[in-house]
């Protein structure tokens, strides 16, 4: 069985990331979807520098690991969420969500081809379900029509998302020695939120050049940074699926192992579905209610156990 508390830190990040999907979907008309993105980390770093500053006085070890640094920052503040954001240019914050929930996949795939972990068969199974689900989405109900189907441009975005979280979550937990990551000692000195502004500062190196490659691309937008709204909308990001889920991620991972967080990571779209039929007025279809069965279903079967004699 679960512990509680690990039940609870892997809860709170698709909690706060089907936020993120709504409330990125009512704002990102206002903001180019990268230039919200490094917006978003910019703020979180700010917010965290009173708490992690310290982490960054030890600038030997930094130089030393910017290999691994700049990997998981890229991938974990830049590529992801910049996805993210993409994506919701062209899908529904529910769609994307559950396109999302096919990460026990990439999760299962990454770790056996680069970190030799070994699905357990109840781990394909979840796994089996959650991507029956995915279907089930992408095929808008209709079984028939997976043939003819064709990808939006969101729907590829959302899958990049998805691996390049699991490569993410799998260097978080077992890095290889040639990334030269920080050793677990200083890890520990740094703190939860000095190792979480580190990884920020090398991911803004990442978002900020996407952002300023899209500034230059792009038509201009006017941004209204008078709209009190839209100040909250981006402190929500900063603080809920920046902080308070990845930290919440980061213990879950050790207590958990990535394979488990990735099967809870899939209640995001139950969440995104309460949140855009109350927020965005995208009210869930009768395939959506039975995707979010097969997604749980997929939870419960990859946490089962067998009881020993």
């Amino acid at each position: 069985m679960i512990a509680a508390r690990t039940a609870l830190l892997m809860t709170l990040p698709p909690l706060m990331w089907a936020g993120n999907a709504v409330v990125g979907r009512l704002i990102v008309g206002h903001f180019p979807p990268l230039t919200l993105n490094f917006a978003r980390w910019v703020l979180a770093a700010l917010l965290l520098a009173p708490l992690g500053w310290h982490a960054l006085r030890d600038w030997r070890v930094i130089g030393r690991s910017w290999p691994y640094l700049l990997t998981i920052g890229s991938l974990g503040v830049g590529a992801y969420n910049a996805c993210q954001y993409l994506a919701l240019t062209t899908s529904s914050a529910l769609n994307v969500t559950l396109i999302a929930a096919s990460s026990p996949l990439w999760m299962l795939a990454v770790g056996a081809l680069a970190f030799g972990h070994r699905a357990a068969p109840q781990q394909l199974a979840g796994a089996a379900l959650s991507l029956a689900g995915v279907l089930l989405v992408v095929s808008r109900g209709h079984w028939q029509t997976l043939a003819q189907v064709q990808f939006a441009a969101g729907d590829g975005y959302i899958l990049l998302a998805a691996l390049a979280w699991a490569v993410y979550s799998w260097l978080l937990v077992q890095p290889p020695a040639w990334l030269r990551p920080p050793p677990r000692a200083t890890l520990q000195a740094w703190g939860w939120a000095g190792v979480l502004l580190v990884q920020i500062l090398f991911g803004l190196l990442a978002a900020g050049t996407a952002a300023a490659v899209e500034a230059a691309t792009m038509a201009p937008r006017p941004i209204a940074w008078g709209n009190a709204w839209l100040w909250a909308a981006l402190v929500f990001v900063a603080v809920g699926p920046s902080i308070v889920a990845y930290r919440s991620w980061g213990l879950g991972l050790v207590l958990g192992g990535p394979t488990l967080a990735a099967f809870f990571a899939n209640l995001t779209p139950v969440f995104a579905a309460v949140l855009s039929a109350a927020l965005l007025n995208e009210a869930p279809r009768g395939y959506h209610v039975l995707a979010f069965g097969l997604i749980l279903s997929g939870i419960v079967a990859s946490a089962w156990r067998p009881r020993k004699a």
